[in-house]
């Protein structure tokens, strides 16, 4: 069997493992920073885990990889966190880091980094200011 001409996201990533360490890392740094750390206090070791999982399988799903995302939408399970811009803009900070750490070509950065962006109206709350 050969490989498709054209290797979809999830291929040109490196498949499930390469995806899940991205994660793993990413969540490391945001649970690590003191500014969004708050996003996961009160969360038990295993919803921790899941919460990674289901991160997992829609990034894995959404680049074309056999995984199946079962969770919510965005917006219901970021309601009521009141996450801001500024979280948000430091959460795509860690991402690229994290992107980078694992040498992720430019292309696939950019890839991830704009379906990444489509999820933003989800899940930054907008403030009445």
């Amino acid at each position: 069997m050969t490989q498709s001409a054209n290797p979809s996201l999830y291929q040109r990533l490196g498949g499930y493992d390469a995806i899940a360490a991205v994660v793993d890392d990413f969540f490391a740094r945001m649970m690590q920073d003191p500014q969004l750390n708050r996003f996961f206090i009160g969360h038990s070791h295993d919803s921790k885990r899941r919460i990674r999982q289901l991160t997992v399988d829609m990034i894995s799903e959404a680049t074309g990889g056999p995984s199946f995302y079962t969770g919510r939408t965005m917006k219901v399970s970021h309601e009521g966190l009141g996450i801001t811009e500024n979280d948000w803009d430091l959460s795509v900070r860690y991402l690229k880091e994290t992107l980078a750490k694992f040498q992720v070509p430019a292309r696939e950065q950019e890839e991830v980094l704009s379906f990444i962006g489509r999820l933003k109206e989800g899940i930054v709350e907008k403030t009445g200011k």
